[in-house]
């Protein structure tokens, strides 16, 4: 009865959320299982050009350190957030969500190259919280009841709380500079620029609507873009 109420709790979580934290929770408890380590799984440009070991672009995504109380606040507000836009702005739009995910760790991929960062897990899990929280203006958030604070203020916060983790403060900012500036990237392009009076290549991109009739020169109609058929347009 118990095994049956969490395999259904389980199945109940959107797929892409399921699908993600399920794949970080594994990678984690295989490290501390010592099925494999930690540098079977970072970010390596040279080893993955050379080597092909082509599977660091995506493990470096799924390792948040050893199991502990920073793995598990990690863990927390990655599976609250991405469930979040899962089940919110992206409710019915599993592709669009799916690529946003590709846009996201595509960028990080780049930039992370440039500030050797070897784990990118973190810095997504805050470009998903960056993201809710634009789209989430005026929520009033409580951080463990010592502190309000609007919604679009909870990354920084998050980086100040890191800080208290003991974390390093270069590599945090990096990473925090690294995922915001993504997020916001994302952001411009799926709800900002689509919307201004000068957005013409992003406003008038025809979706897939457009295979069923309506004409390439039709601005797309309605206040949310769609990102991915931008991505499929260019």
């Amino acid at each position: 009865m118990a095994y049956q109420t969490i395999r259904q709790e389980y199945l109940q979580i959107p797929v892409v959320t399921r699908a993600y934290t399920t794949a970080c929770v594994l990678t984690t408890a295989a490290v501390q299982l010592e099925l494999i380590t930690p540098f079977q799984l970072y970010f390596n440009p040279d080893l993955i050009l050379r080597n092909y070991q082509v599977w660091r672009l995506i493990t470096n995504f799924l390792f948040f350190g050893p199991v502990g109380f920073n793995f598990l606040f990690n863990m927390i507000f990655l599976y609250r957030y991405c469930r979040m836009l899962e089940e919110g702005s992206f409710r019915g739009r599993t592709a669009d969500f799916v690529v946003m995910f590709l846009f996201g760790g595509l960028l990080m991929t780049i930039f992370g190259t440039f500030v050797s960062l070897v784990f990118l897990g973190q810095a997504f899990t805050i470009m998903l919280v960056y993201i809710w929280s634009r789209r989430n203006p005026n929520v009033r958030m409580n951080f463990f009841g010592l502190l309000n604070f609007q919604a679009p203020f909870l990354p920084w916060v998050l980086m100040g709380f890191s800080l208290l983790l003991g974390n390093s403060i270069i590599v945090d900012l990096l990473g925090r500079d690294l995922c915001i500036a993504v997020g916001h990237v994302y952001y411009f392009l799926e709800d900002v620029f689509p919307n201004q009076p000068g957005g013409v290549l992003m406003s008038h991109v025809f979706t897939i609507n457009a295979f069923y009739g309506r004409p390439f020169h039709e601005p797309r109609r309605g206040g949310n873009s769609d990102f991915a058929m931008t991505i499929w347009r260019f």
